[in-house]
């Protein structure tokens, strides 16, 4: 009798530790809010680059804490997403894509339903879109950085062409928060859907014309201050038209816009600029 009442007074102290934790992590959340939101007025790219890895950590850390808390892996997603496209993928693509690969896994925690969590890969195409499309307005954070992440994850391993057809999947992912929010994150599905078509040839499922109309979408949504949507555009569309012209003035434009466009997205406005200025040094070698 002894023993029992021992193990259940253990059992309940271990359950109230971890009740304690994760309402001390919760109560956390406002600052983590604080420094994501620091971190995007950031000025400074050389600064972000040294401090994002520990932030990131920091995240994590809250995240082995609670689990199941999707805001937490939302952050984390976020966070792994944007330091592999600013600071990793250029220079060490096999890197990114396991940094890509963890944040599709924290995206893919969010998702509320077990169904699609688990059943991304393994489900007919045509159930996945019926599970998606069950999906709600609260669940576009979590499709969308699943469906980012996990496209990203594919782009840098194009070499396995067994991968591919996961695009489609994102795709679908993607589409939903285009219905939901297309608005989302700086217009991101119309972003995602404007590499998506500019990226492949038009033999292989590519089409400029839907690109344009989403890069179109994205500056109207975003005011034009975003310019990461020039960078994409240039990047990805210019170049499969083979148009110099338009390559190099849409960059040459993203230089030459102000520092303070968007204070709120200072950060990937600086991120832009700099990924023009290797795109432009590698102009002459594409045209």
């Amino acid at each position: 009798m002894i023993a029992q009442r021992m193990v259940l007074i253990l059992m309940l102290a271990a359950l109230s530790g971890c009740s304690m934790q994760r309402l001390a992590v919760r109560g956390s959340l406002p600052l983590l809010e604080g420094g994501m939101e620091a971190m995007n007025r950031e000025r400074d790219i050389e600064l972000a680059k040294a401090a994002m890895p520990a932030s990131l950590k920091m995240v994590e850390g809250t995240v082995y804490a609670d689990p199941r808390n999707a805001k937490l892996r939302i952050y984390a997603a976020q966070g792994f997403h944007g330091y592999a496209y600013a600071f990793v993928e250029a220079e060490e693509p096999e890197r990114a894509a396991g940094l890509y690969a963890r944040c599709r896994d924290h995206a893919r925690a969010a998702l509320r339903s077990a169904e699609l969590r688990e059943g991304l890969e393994r489900l007919p195409l045509e159930e996945l879109e019926r599970v998606v499309a069950r999906t709600g307005a609260d669940e576009v954070p979590a499709l969308f950085w699943t469906a980012s992440c996990w496209a990203k994850w594919v782009q840098m391993n194009l070499e396995d062409v067994t991968l591919l057809p996961q695009l489609q999947r994102a795709a679908v992912l993607m589409r939903r928060v285009l219905e939901l929010d297309e608005g989302y994150y700086y217009a991101g599905p119309h972003l995602f859907f404007g590499v998506y078509y500019a990226a492949r040839a038009p033999v292989l499922g590519g089409d400029f014309t839907r690109a344009e109309r989403h890069f179109t979408r994205a500056r109207e949504l975003t005011g034009g201050k975003v310019l990461t949507v020039d960078v994409l555009e240039a990047e990805f569309l210019d170049r499969q038209r083979l148009d110099r012209a338009a390559f190099h003035a849409r960059l040459t434009h993203v230089l030459e816009a102000p520092d303070d466009l968007l204070p709120e997205a200072t950060l990937i406005n600086r991120i832009a600029k700099a990924r023009a200025r290797k795109l432009l040094a590698e102009e002459a070698e594409w045209f």
